[in-house]
């Protein structure tokens, strides 16, 4: 027996966009986990949160949130 090795499917250009837009909102859910976890152990070790004042701008200033 021969095994033959197929490439990876074709994928549409949607598809591409729709893994990366995956793969972006995981990356943040991961980055505000972390964030969270930090938040409370600091709360349980009695030391205030580190961050900087006000608001930040995660988007490219276009005026979108």
């Amino acid at each position: 027996m021969t095994s033959q090795t197929r490439p990876p499917p074709k994928t549409s250009e949607a598809e591409r966009q729709e893994e990366a837009r995956q793969k972006r909102l995981a990356e943040r859910l991961r980055a505000n986990l972390q964030k969270r976890k930090a938040q409370s152990r600091a709360r349980r070790a009695g030391e205030a949160d580190e961050r900087p004042e006000g608001l930040l701008q995660e988007n490219d200033g276009d005026g979108d949130s």
